[in-house]
């Protein structure tokens, strides 16, 4: 939105002189409109600001999530003015077009939009997030590039089902990737992830059916089944385009797609190809670096909790280690942690596997186990270039913990990642590598396990009745839990009928304290090490949960589906 906008919320103290250059800033950092970017860092709701521009441009607002636009009326406006301008055209009556508008004030695209058409322009007020999801629902789907659309494109007899798996004949296979509808519904299913929100895209064969679902805020969802006939021209074409074999197809594979989206946006694909039973299974992930939160103030952190955090990783020495499974926000964590200590004074390296982003002024190491350069490999090589921080990807084995605890204890500090359930249980996981349990709590810092859970859609939150049973399961004390409002989100075109739009992290933050070493030392088991963390202050990432509940920032339901019972 223009500077103007900015101004007129400022004159009525809807927002604050620091809000309005903090979100200038963001604007000038990840493009978009000032409106969006007030929104998307807080200091305005959407309701509040859509419902502020109806009042000083008398102007009718509109919600898209209740009202179905014809395929016709979508027409009207080409895709790249709709996007460029983030507008929606609504209705036509005679002469006169009805256009959803985020910034009623830009009178170049009414006027660009008036001589397009040839219609005189109406516009009425919608919220930045219900344009965008329209643009995408309607424009996918009027668009013969939408994935029915491509589909239709194939002919049924045009590809043979492969029966035996070694008789692939090169030159057909190579054919059918070159295949325009084969490429095109490839680049769609990259593109489209990249609109759902997904983290991953899977794409999974089986005896009689293929299919392919994306990962949104940690869950899987299936958004379309290709003909059987296609798995190997659409595996193959995802190998070509990440530089892998197609001829090897009995073994896994590991590459990388880069996409270029635009001049500014690019975006990576960790691709991971698995022969299974029926035919190779395709994992990509989504790597968006203009996504990559770095700010530790707004991953999820507590104030205790950060705090602690920040005084572990500040310390000139020691280990600190972020546990939890794959797809639980530990890189992110661990790359906030190193941005926060990236200064030109500190020599910081990191062994991984892969790097998932590059780090400006941060040495980074790409592993290959293959040639001999494992993390151990990476770690001794690390001790004679003179570091201060290092970052190993993660401690998989006895030599690499070894090697890490033996750099913590000499002068420098070490951050890493373990595969555990809580913070507690990582010192069983050390000690069972092998680690004495002397060096474990001479050297560690502090140990952090984490949780990804989803929020709540902000566009259709809703207060819940009253669920006092459900709370004091989660371990709410029954007084509290009397009291206590929760939320859930109803389901709207902004979060596709979910209830959910982004994640948050939940977080159980372990400080080594004297009580702590002193179970460590005597082989304490983990319920005991718990039980002196959480007297120590530590919240644990039940705790957490039921914090982000009471925040309504997540579900109940939520949750119990990503934490244990205490």
């Amino acid at each position: 939105m223009t500077d103007r906008i900015g101004e007129l919320l400022l004159r009525e103290r809807l927002i604050t002189t620091d809000q309005l250059k903090k979100a200038i800033d963001e604007q000038k950092k990840s493009g978009g409109r000032l409106g969006y970017n007030l929104t998307k860092l807080g200091y305005i709701a959407e309701k509040d600001l859509t419902g502020f521009l109806s009042r000083q441009y008398g102007i009718p607002t509109i919600d898209l999530s209740t009202h179905e636009v014809d395929h016709e009326i979508v027409k009207l406006i080409p895709e790249d003015v709709a996007q460029k301008y983030q507008v929606i055209p609504v209705s036509r009556t005679g002469s006169t077009l009805v256009v959803a508008m985020a910034d009623p004030s830009n009178i170049f695209a009414i006027d660009d939009i008036k001589f397009l058409t040839g219609y005189n322009v109406e516009p009425l007020v919608a919220s930045d997030a219900s344009i965008k999801s329209a643009i995408e629902k309607y424009y996918e789907a009027s668009e013969m590039g939408g994935l029915e659309g491509v589909l239709t494109e194939f002919d049924e007899g045009e590809m043979e089902v492969v029966q035996d798996e070694e008789e692939v004949d090169l030159s057909d296979l190579k054919k059918a990737v070159e295949d325009a509808p084969v490429v095109k519904l490839v680049n769609l299913i990259l593109t489209d992830a990249i609109k759902k929100g997904a983290s991953d895209i899977h794409i999974e064969p089986y005896e009689k059916t293929f299919r392919v679902r994306y990962r949104v805020d940690g869950v899987l969802h299936e958004v379309m089944k290709p003909p059987i006939k296609l798995k190997n021209a659409i595996v193959s074409r995802i190998k070509i385009m990440s530089q892998l074999d197609i001829a090897e197809r009995r073994l896994p594979q590991d590459g990388r797609i880069k996409l270029k989206l635009s001049k500014s946006k690019e975006m990576d694909y960790r691709v991971s190809v698995l022969p299974t039973l029926f035919g190779e299974k395709v994992v990509m992930r989504l790597l968006d670096k203009s996504n990559l939160q770095l700010d530790m103030t707004k991953l999820g952190f507590e104030e205790k909790a950060l705090k602690d955090f920040m005084g572990a990783i500040h310390k000139p020495w020691g280990i600190v280690l972020v546990t939890g499974p794959t797809g639980s926000g530990k890189t992110t964590t661990l790359y906030s942690a190193l941005s926060e200590l990236n200064k030109i004074s500190e020599n910081i390296s990191t062994a991984e596997d892969p790097v998932e982003f590059n780090l400006h002024g941060i040495n980074q190491v790409q592993i290959h186990e293959d040639i001999g350069l494992n993390f151990a490999a990476s770690l001794r090589s690390f001790l004679r270039q003179d570091p201060d921080i290092i970052m190993v990807g993660e401690v998989r084995d006895y030599e690499t913990a070894e090697i890490a605890i033996k750099a913590a204890l000499t002068g420098h500090l070490v951050l890493s990642t373990l595969h555990t359930n809580d913070a507690p249980s990582t010192v069983n996981r050390l000690l069972n590598m092998g680690i004495e349990p002397f060096l474990v709590s001479s050297a560690c810092n502090l140990i952090l396990a984490q949780r990804l859970a989803r929020k709540i859609c902000k566009e259709c939150k809703t207060k819940m009745p009253s669920a006092e049973k459900v709370l004091i399961d989660l371990g709410v004390p029954p007084a509290e839990a009397a009291r206590m409002e929760v939320f859930k989100g109803s389901g709207c075109a902004t979060c596709g009928g979910t209830g959910y739009k982004g994640r948050i992290a939940l977080y159980e933050v372990m400080p080594f304290s004297e009580p702590v070493k002193e179970l460590v030392l005597n082989g304490a088991s983990s319920a005991e090490i718990k039980r002196a963390a959480v007297r120590e202050g530590m919240k644990t990432l039940r705790m957490s949960g039921v914090t982000k509940v009471a925040e309504g920032v997540t579900t109940m339901e939520e949750i119990l589906r990503v934490t244990m019972a205490d």
